[in-house]
């Protein structure tokens, strides 16, 4: 081979190296409560904050949608709450493999994607988070879960799984605004449930809250990785001003930046697994946030409604057993958990970490 090729084969070498090395491990300060990357885990979760768009609740509420096979396949939802009056989305359900209940919030619609991002780009911290002094949070993320029909439909459903599986893990994700809500509601669980083995890891999260607020949920919910993908613009909003670092939004926790290596046909993508500041200028700071497509899809997978769907929702007379509705016409679909069937609880303490 000339010295052209070898060269090729080097490069080749190195960058299969570096896109093999994913199973990456960085610990947070508390050591009861490590935060652990697991590349696998990170390809599961994300089929999760996938699913959750599917606007056909008969498929997935029986978990028989598109999206509702490969590596989450077997997963049970215990409660599917649809917040007609806000067009939000969630479930709580069962996952077997991962021995956990695993709670999916859906993120922005694609239709307001590009009016809620130049809303964030002016927005500024506009409420007091409760019971924490001189903590700030976005009122938009704040109320998507607390002020709607989100929190008592998935607080609900938890107590319940509770209640047959013990102090079993929890794992919180979702995308985009789902994911900022996903924030929310892991440290909701924490707080006010006293809910332990809490995890959350969401995709192309937005920063939520300023700098006393960041301090106060990485001690109680340390557990948790923030994806972010190559030059997401959302990750970036609202922005981060460094000469005003009380003030401005931060990164929740550790955060894990997806990017292009090499040149050509060899191209391959990293996981840099950052520093554990959430605002590392190496990571996907180093780069201009300016993406919605790169916004849209993380490993892969799609993570945005059927652009013909929207808001609009589609099910069957098959469910009516199954739901309940409140006085706006919000939906919660609900299984009798006994029905679910129960895992090995024993083994909690070997299932998948962070």
């Amino acid at each position: 081979m000339d010295g052209k090729t070898w060269l090729k084969v080097a490069i080749f070498l190195c960058l299969f190296a570096l896109s093999t090395g994913r199973e990456l491990k960085v610990k947070a300060k508390n050591k009861h409560h490590a935060a652990i990357y697991n590349h696998t885990l990170a390809t599961i979760l994300v089929q999760y904050a996938s699913a959750v768009y599917v606007s056909d609740l008969t498929e997935l509420f029986t978990w028989t949608c598109s999206r509702c096979n490969d590596l989450t396949k077997g997963f049970q939802i215990l409660e599917l709450i649809v917040d007609v009056q806000r067009c939000l989305q969630a479930f709580v359900g069962v996952a077997e493999d991962l021995n956990a209940i695993v709670i999916a919030f859906r993120g922005t619609q694609e239709s307001s994607l590009q009016n809620w991002i130049e809303d964030l780009y002016w927005k500024q911290l506009d409420i007091s988070y409760p019971g924490m002094e001189g903590a700030m949070v976005h009122h938009g993320f704040y109320s998507a879960y607390h002020n709607t029909s989100l929190r008592p439909g998935v607080l609900s459903a938890v107590k319940r799984a509770k209640d047959l599986y013990g102090n079993i893990q929890i794992i919180v994700t979702g995308h985009s605004m789902g994911g900022a809500m996903a924030a929310f509601c892991g440290l909701d669980l924490t707080v006010h449930l006293g809910c332990q083995n809490i995890s959350v890891m969401t995709f192309g999260q937005p920063r939520v809250g300023n700098a006393a607020f960041v301090s106060y949920y990485r001690e109680r919910v340390p557990n948790t990785i923030r994806i972010t993908n190559r030059h997401d613009i959302v990750p970036h909003l609202p922005p981060y001003y460094h000469y005003f670092p009380h003030k401005t939004y931060q990164i929740l926790k550790l955060q894990v930046w997806l990017y292009d290596l090499g040149f050509g046909s060899l191209v391959y993508t990293v996981e840099k697994v950052c520093d554990n500041s959430g605002e590392d200028p190496s990571c996907s700071r180093s780069v201009s946030g300016n993406s919605i497509k790169d916004h849209l899809r993380y490993f892969g997978v799609k993570l945005s409604c059927d652009i013909s769907a929207g808001c609009r929702i589609v099910m069957d007379n098959n469910l009516a057993a199954y739901h309940t509705a409140d006085s706006e016409g919000n939906i919660i679909f609900s299984r009798n958990i006994s029905s679910v069937l129960r895992m090995n609880v024993e083994s909690s303490e070997e299932g998948r970490s962070l």
